[in-house]
């Protein structure tokens, strides 16, 4: 298990980073339901396991991080202002502006520290293997972490990511699958039904971990666990989580897919996430 106290100060970040979101969805309209659910992962890919250095993101001895679930870009934006590669309050001035490095999906045309544009569903995926392939062939020591969401599951093209990733022994893949159970359409078992979500992975030749998304004991140990870098066997990590997630009326409501928040609803929310934390740790925020 992880120590106590670095669980502590990722639930803190984690929460900090979610108030954040919800002021920004109080500005404008984002993709609050998915930048939630997949939050606490979030926190710990960026603040405890990516290797980065915020001054040159360009660092050829850096992890790569592809953020397969574009539309997830609010929250990537706020995890990486976390570890200082720009103010947060940038992101609140230019978040969807004409001049703006933050959008509603990740673009590396407007920030240096995007390494793959996207939003397309799907793509990001097969994007972040080949890069794992062009590293391992370089003897690079570097990790590539991709986020996806459960949704575009169901595009044909992370299939064939995931089969050519076990075809090249890419071992130095890492993916985290936000297994929220919903898809902009509404739960992905009535549209496109995933499971046996795990098996498939499994059958594709991938070494699987299965955890509760929101638990950060869990999800900082699944990270001190993944095979050495030059592993053979690609990897998962399947977070189930939920949309939404700690915020009453947003939670496993599709509705919340994307939309922004009233005041009162905004006051609210922040209220609950807060409470929750309170009711954990016993400490004021």
């Amino acid at each position: 298990m992880a120590e106590k106290s670095l669980v502590r100060r990722l639930e803190k970040a984690s929460l900090d980073t979610k108030l954040r979101l919800l002021d920004l969805c109080h500005q404008t309209m984002i993709h609050i339901g998915g930048d939630l659910s997949v939050c606490d992962m979030m926190t710990a890919l960026w603040q405890y396991a990516i290797r980065y250095d915020v001054e040159n993101p360009h660092w050829d001895g850096r992890d790569r991080f592809v953020l397969s679930k574009g539309h997830a870009a609010a929250v990537t934006s706020f995890s990486q202002a976390a570890i200082g590669c720009y103010d947060v309050q940038d992101i609140y001035k230019e978040y969807a502006t004409d001049f703006g490095r933050f959008g509603m999906h990740s673009c590396n045309l407007a920030n240096p520290y995007v390494d793959v544009s996207t939003g397309s569903l799907g793509h990001g995926m097969p994007v972040a293997a080949g890069m794992a392939a062009a590293l391992k062939r370089k003897g690079s020591q570097s990790r590539v972490y991709c986020v996806i969401g459960d949704g575009e599951c169901g595009e044909g093209s992370i299939w064939e990511g995931a089969m050519f990733a076990h075809q090249y022994q890419l071992g130095n893949l890492v993916v985290f699958a936000d297994r929220n159970g919903f898809s902009f359409d509404g739960p992905t078992e009535e549209y496109m039904a995933l499971e046996p979500f795990a098996g498939k992975w499994r059958a594709f030749g991938w070494n699987v971990v299965e955890i509760d998304g929101h638990d950060m004991d869990a999800i900082i140990d699944t990270i001190d666990r993944l095979p050495d870098v030059s592993s053979d066997t690609p990897t998962i990590v399947i977070g189930k989580t939920a949309k939404g997630h700690g915020v009453s009326f947003m939670e496993n409501n599709a509705s919340w897919h994307a939309g922004g928040v009233n005041t009162e609803d905004w006051e609210k929310a922040k209220a609950e996430l807060t409470a929750a934390y309170q009711e954990k740790w016993g400490a004021a925020v």
